[in-house]
């Protein structure tokens, strides 16, 4: 649904300039291949300020980054990386709960063990994503956002596409093992993707649909690619998809009418009433014209023509917030802090959290699909499938989360 980032905020703590503060995050960024990294680093040569390689660099998964530059340590990442270096970070946290808000993605910088402050990044949006997400959904299909940001940023994406459910805070190795999730409520499960990361759960997927600009291995994980990573290609997909489909089953038709037809009469169902027998002639031609009416109606679909995406004016799931859900490899103590897992660099505190009962994800009380009382309890449900299962046999899943 996003577009290329672009470097929004920089927002340094007293006693650091700007220029300073991005010169130490673009430098630090400098060898780092993420979509997020380029931003930082086009927006600091835009701006003027000086970039140089770092003398060594290492990207930490699910946390950030850390380099040295001219001789100083640097960290460009989530709360959790500056937490692991002893950094006190509280000073952060307002411009990170104000930039999570705006659906800006912030990451923390350090210097030597000190906090120096926060920038941030927009994904801009696509202009096809809305359309193409109101397309999706007119053809009965849920749309689930899953992403490694953290769920204000995430909750702010998908009120602006009109997503209805989402799911947060997914570490990149998790990616695949929520797609099984979704896989085990009874769902076909097709996933869209561009990057690395991406590449488990677009395989572990029932369908998986690479953006054509993405990463080689995304593409060669998926069966479909988008080749000109327009969104509305996917909604074309699916046309085209159901069209191949209603053509086979139209061509078994016509292969199957005509032996159904010609079969009995050349073992001479006709002789004893009317002294009627298929001539090998008659059959041959009745062969030819079988496979002549499969192959011609087979090649009706060379002129497919994608049926216009008419443009979006109104989502019911953008007049309402979204429902959303937390990735299961968050622990409960890191469920309370809200971390962007697609650049892996931010964290913020987040709204206490409840586990679902069936499935064990972290929910968030104040946006679960469904809750429960039992014995007394109050329980929270990230999807009304895990509600259903608790209701068939509640004492058994109340048991279990004592």
């Amino acid at each position: 649904t996003l577009g290329k980032p672009v470097l929004t905020d920089v927002l340094p703590v007293d006693g650091v300039t700007k220029a300073q503060l991005l010169t130490a995050v673009a430098s630090a960024e400098h060898d780092s291949e993420h979509p997020l990294a380029a931003a930082i680093v086009d927006g600091a040569r835009d701006n003027g300020v000086p970039v140089a390689p770092p003398n060594s660099f290492a990207s930490i998964t699910g946390k950030g980054v850390r380099a040295s530059v001219d001789g100083h340590e640097v960290l460009v990442g989530n709360l959790r990386l500056l937490a692991e270096a002893n950094v006190d970070a509280t000073m952060l946290e307002p411009d990170l709960a104000l930039l999570s808000h705006d659906g800006k993605t912030p990451m923390l910088a350090a210097v030597d063990g000190v906090a120096v402050g926060v920038v941030a990044v927009a994904d801009a949006l696509k202009e096809d994503s809305v359309d193409a997400i109101a397309g999706l959904q007119a053809r009965g299909i849920d749309v689930v956002m899953m992403t490694g940001d953290n769920r204000n940023t995430a909750g702010a994406i998908a009120r602006q596409v009109g997503i209805s459910r989402v799911v947060a805070e997914v570490m990149p190795e998790h990616k695949a093992a929520e797609v099984r999730r979704l896989q085990s409520e009874g769902r076909v499960v097709g996933m869209v993707g561009d990057g690395i990361n991406d590449a488990p759960a677009l395989a572990q997927a029932d369908v998986g649909s690479a953006i054509g600009t993405g990463t080689d291995v995304a593409i060669e994980s998926s069966d479909i690619t988008l080749i000109s990573g327009n969104l509305t290609a996917l909604v074309t997909a699916i046309d085209l998809s159901h069209a191949t489909m209603r053509n086979i089953r139209q061509n078994l038709g016509f292969a199957f009418g005509y032996n159904a037809i010609g079969i009995p009469i050349a073992a001479g169902l006709l002789y004893p009433a009317f002294g009627v027998l298929l001539s090998p002639i008659v059959a041959a031609a009745a062969m030819a014209l079988s496979s002549l009416s499969v192959v011609t109606n087979a090649n009706r679909l060379r002129a497919f023509s994608p049926a216009s995406v008419v443009p979006a004016t109104f989502h019911p799931a953008a007049s309402t917030d979204p429902v959303i859900e937390v990735g299961r490899d968050t622990t409960e103590k890191e469920s309370t802090t809200m971390h962007h897992g697609s650049h892996d660099h931010h964290d913020h505190h987040a709204p206490a959290s409840e586990t679902d009962p069936v499935c064990g994800m972290t929910v968030d009380p104040a946006s679960a699909a469904a809750t429960r009382e039992h014995d007394g309890r109050t329980f929270y449900f990230c999807s009304d499938n895990c509600a259903s299962t608790f209701d068939a046999n509640p004492h058994q899943y109340a048991h279990a989360t004592h």
